[in-house]
């Protein structure tokens, strides 16, 4: 049996003290326009970084030893929470202080990486309080939650979000268990709110099964997804083509740098376009790194501190 992921301590991101109301307000620019990145040829690599312990700044400090182009293409701040607020009883956005933190040091934490090319993406995930992607209780309620999510996209400069369905813990609350509808409305009317934006899917939890409703299927809508158990392969089950898939999923630093190349060597030979990992953290990980920039790109990988 696998073992999800992702680190069960969360203190700060789980937190259930009060809920913290989005001022929405001018919508933030993205300073300087981002410098052309070295041209990299093969899969779109992507790096989760837990905020609460680690800086979004480690994302941009490798590049490939051959040509000098970033190792990583996607940033994924991990992560802001649905919510629920009891008195609206209604889905709210969520951040904890160390997400908070980061986007509102965007000048230095968020946009010295899309300097460099690197798309930087909101991960949305689960609080225990009942409150899902797959519950809204009608489409309005759906709506009204992606326009939280569009509008921080907005305000912050960010290139997108990515979904996590974890730790919902449906019916918490007196929440509704998981429907058909809920994520199909969702990740329908995100779309339509940032149609050049990313959306991507961690390909867990009930809302990841429900693509599909009232003859709409909202797979097309995503720009990749993922494995969600990291160390192993897993082709997730939707409808894109290989190019948006990254059935390889590894945690740096706690997948053998063996098993990294492998998967990396995989992704490869069998034409899949996009390579997970998680939890950059701070140290000098060029080895782990090099182990599937290697097979990824024919090359090692360069830190720089």
């Amino acid at each position: 049996m696998f073992t999800p992921v992702r680190s069960r301590v969360r203190t700060a991101a789980l937190a259930l003290s009060a809920l913290t109301a989005l001022a929405f307000g001018a919508t933030a620019t993205t300073g300087a326009a981002a410098a052309p990145a070295s041209v990299k040829q093969g899969p779109t690599s992507v790096a989760y970084v837990e905020v609460n312990n680690n800086s979004m700044l480690n994302v941009g400090k490798y590049t490939l030893a051959n040509g000098g182009g970033n190792v990583f293409d996607v940033a994924v701040i991990f992560a802001a929470n649905i919510n629920y607020d009891t008195g609206t009883k209604a889905a709210t956005l969520y951040f904890n202080e160390n997400v908070q933190r980061v986007l509102d040091n965007a000048a230095n934490q968020i946009r010295p990486l899309q300097q460099k090319g690197i798309k930087v993406v909101l991960s949305v995930l689960g609080n225990h309080q009942g409150a899902g992607f797959a519950n809204f209780p009608s489409q309005q309620a759906a709506s009204t939650f992606a326009k939280q999510l569009s509008d921080t996209v907005a305000k912050y400069g960010l290139d997108g979000i990515d979904f996590d369905d974890e730790y919902a813990e449906y019916g918490n609350n007196g929440t509704g268990q998981p429907n058909d509808s809920s994520f199909v409305y969702l990740v329908s009317a995100l779309r339509a709110n940032m149609p050049d934006k990313i959306v991507s899917l961690y390909n867990i939890g009930p809302a990841a099964s429900r693509l599909s409703y009232g003859g709409v299927d909202v797979s097309s809508k995503f720009d990749y997804a993922w494995n969600p158990y990291y160390g192993t392969w897993q082709v997730p089950g939707i409808a894109l083509p290989k190019s948006k898939l990254s059935p390889a999923a590894v945690e740096i630093g706690g997948t053998s740098q063996s098993t990294a190349a492998d998967l990396a060597r995989r992704t490869v030979g069998e034409g899949y376009g996009v390579y997970l990992t998680y939890n950059l953290d701070g140290a000098d990980r060029s080895a782990d790194v090099s182990a599937f920039t290697r097979e990824l790109y024919g090359s090692d990988a360069n830190y720089a501190p």
